[in-house]
């Protein structure tokens, strides 16, 4: 089966979520016998036109030249090129960008949106751009035939709120990740010595929080933060925690090994994503077999049931770290049996290959308004 997927920068992941997520994906499935391209950004540094048995086609990024108006012509050039060729299937991973052109998505073409969070719901948006996501999030509904969510809180929202019956299929995570302790030296990090969170630098993710809790808390440990620091909100957290020599930022990080090794010898690692679906960080943490503490919502809570402890303010991490009570036996096995039986990649891909096989056995002419056969109706 020819496959495309679409809405992210590229692969091997250099920049997230679902980047991460397209990777495995597309690899995974590339091994099922499965015929896979991934739409790269002209701006992604691996330059080659295949990666691990995936085809690798790269369109035009202006985002920077232009900011985020460079997001939407990237994704309709994307869109462009997929018009021009036969895949059976076109998987969006996401839609704040790429709804909008909804109306050219191929018509013979089954395309499935994996809807990703509630994305009007970050605090980092204005009015006018939430009321733009909800109807980008609209649109996104409305033009594809097959709907995945990433989360059961997701599903619910969606199935509610517009009358469909989602698929839900979270991200996945390797149980028993390689780990390499020598690494730890390159960051100036000591097993066990230090707290860590890893997350991208925006205020819903609670970063902000959890350092704060952590200032006061007065503790002698290291807190080390993962996480690309050049933006504005990056900027503002590296410049307020500047005098604390205990905060480390390591900026991104996206070699897998690495970031595994950083994970599993960490004291405890703090999760403050607040909005969105299932998190690949959480999901990694949970399969390093590490303490957690997460910021206390449905998204976090659906995940780590009763093996977290929990916190909703700074002050809640403060008492956390003080009390100094973080290794819990039942909660870290929990949360590997959750891991290991329900999320490793191997179980995860395998779900994504039998529902795309569904929606492409299933599909059935299906033209939004402006979708016909493929061409643009006048």
């Amino acid at each position: 089966m020819k496959i495309a997927i679409l809405g992210t920068r590229g692969v091997p992941n250099n920049y997230g979520g679902f980047e991460h997520i397209a990777g495995y994906l597309a690899k995974g499935l590339v091994e099922k016998g499965h015929e896979l391209t991934v739409y790269n950004s002209s701006r992604h540094p691996y330059k080659e036109k295949e990666w691990m048995g995936v085809q690798i086609v790269r369109c035009f990024d202006p985002e920077y030249l232009i900011g985020v108006p460079g997001q939407f012509i990237y994704d309709l050039n994307c869109i462009l090129d997929v018009r021009k060729r036969k895949y059976d299937i076109l998987l969006m991973l996401g839609y704040t960008s790429s709804s909008v052109w909804g109306f050219l998505y191929p018509g013979k073409t089954a395309v499935i949106t994996n809807m990703d969070g509630l994305e009007w719901q970050r605090t980092k948006y204005s009015k006018p751009v939430k009321r733009f996501l909800k109807f980008a999030e609209k649109l996104a509904i409305q033009s594809s035939q097959f709907h995945l969510a990433d989360s059961p809180v997701i599903k619910d929202y969606l199935d509610a709120k517009y009358g469909i019956n989602s698929k839900y299929i979270a991200y996945g995570a390797n149980p028993c990740p390689a780990t390499d302790e020598n690494l730890l030296k390159d960051y100036g990090l000591n097993k066990n010595e230090y707290f860590l969170l890893m997350a991208r630098m925006e205020p819903e993710n609670n970063i902000e929080m959890i350092l704060d809790g952590f200032e006061i808390s007065g503790s002698k440990m290291t807190f080390a933060v993962i996480g690309n620091t050049k933006n504005r909100f990056g900027g503002h957290l590296t410049e307020k925690y500047k005098q604390d020599k205990r905060i480390i930022f390591l900026g991104a990080i996206f070699d897998d090994l690495k970031v595994q090794t950083i994970t599993s010898f960490c004291k405890l690692y703090f999760h403050g994503h607040s909005v969105g679906g299932t998190n690949p960080s959480l999901l990694d943490a949970m399969a390093a077999k590490v303490p957690l503490a997460v910021h206390s919502n449905a998204f976090n809570k659906s995940l780590t049931k009763e093996n977290a402890l929990t916190f909703t303010d700074a002050t809640d991490v403060c008492e956390l770290i003080n009390a100094d009570n973080y290794y819990n036996e039942k909660h870290i096995q929990n949360n590997y049996f959750t891991i290991n039986n329900h999320f490793g990649w191997d179980q995860i891909i395998g779900q994504y290959e039998q529902y795309i096989l569904s929606c492409y056995y299933s599909n059935k002419p299906y033209y939004p308004i402006g979708r016909e056969e493929g061409v643009l109706l006048k």
